[in-house]
């Protein structure tokens, strides 16, 4: 037989589950505003809600007065997981995304948008498809940890340690100049989408994409010494 105490912790954590849904469902959308329009604002919604469940079964109130406090970055770590299980590229694929993004750059500079799928396909002498599968697989992991993302291109896990890739990001986002140090603070720990940043800067969205990009060319070249 159930003892009033444990009855009464069941019924609590059955509750919430239900009230923190709404903010599962924020945190979804805001990442969906991050993401190419090819990833499921469901999917991402489903994920975190899963978590959210299995959170709240184990969730022990003595351990931790703040359920949403010990939920919430683990629920969008299981996104974030999720959107890693959606890359279908090669490593050898991945150079790709870099010069993609290296034309994409230069183009920008010259035309102030964005090149066409068309003219990446042209340049790069690939099919049309596998470019575009090649950006939406660059578009999700733009929303990664920097140092997440270092490793995924460069394969720096190998030639550092985690503490070691932290402490070369920080030196480098030391070096970077004020406007690009915000891009990089509202997009990564603010999570602010590249429209939002752009709002708030005052500066197109295409340069604020020209801005994120170089300044994460800045911290693939110091770690590549």
């Amino acid at each position: 037989m159930c003892n009033p105490y444990e009855q009464t912790l069941k019924e609590y954590r059955n509750s919430l589950a239900v009230d923190y849904m709404p903010a599962v469902k924020a945190m979804a959308a805001r990442l969906k505003e991050r993401l190419p329009s090819s990833i499921d604002f469901n999917d991402l919604v489903s994920i975190g809600l899963e978590e959210l469940v299995k959170l709240s079964k184990r969730y022990d109130p003595k351990q931790n007065d703040n359920f949403w406090g010990y939920a919430q970055k683990r629920v969008y770590g299981a996104m974030l997981d999720f959107l890693r299980s959606l890359d279908t590229i090669s490593r050898a694929d991945r150079k790709l995304v870099k010069e993609i993004d290296k034309i994409t750059e230069e183009y920008m500079v010259t035309n102030g948008v964005a090149p066409s799928d068309e003219y990446l396909a042209k340049m790069l002498d690939e099919d049309i498809e596998k470019i575009k599968k090649a950006k939406t697989a660059g578009e999700i992991y733009n929303v990664m940890p920097i140092e997440d993302q270092m490793n995924y291109f460069e394969n720096i896990s190998k030639k550092v340690e985690m503490e070691e890739l932290i402490d070369i990001i920080k030196k480098v986002l030391k070096q970077m100049n004020e406007k690009e140090q915000l891009v990089i603070q509202l997009y990564y720990f603010e999570e602010l989408s590249l429209k939002e940043i752009s709002e708030i800067l005052n500066v197109s969205e295409s340069r604020i994409s020209q801005i994120h990009s170089n300044a994460i060319r800045k911290i693939r070249k110091m770690l590549n010494g």
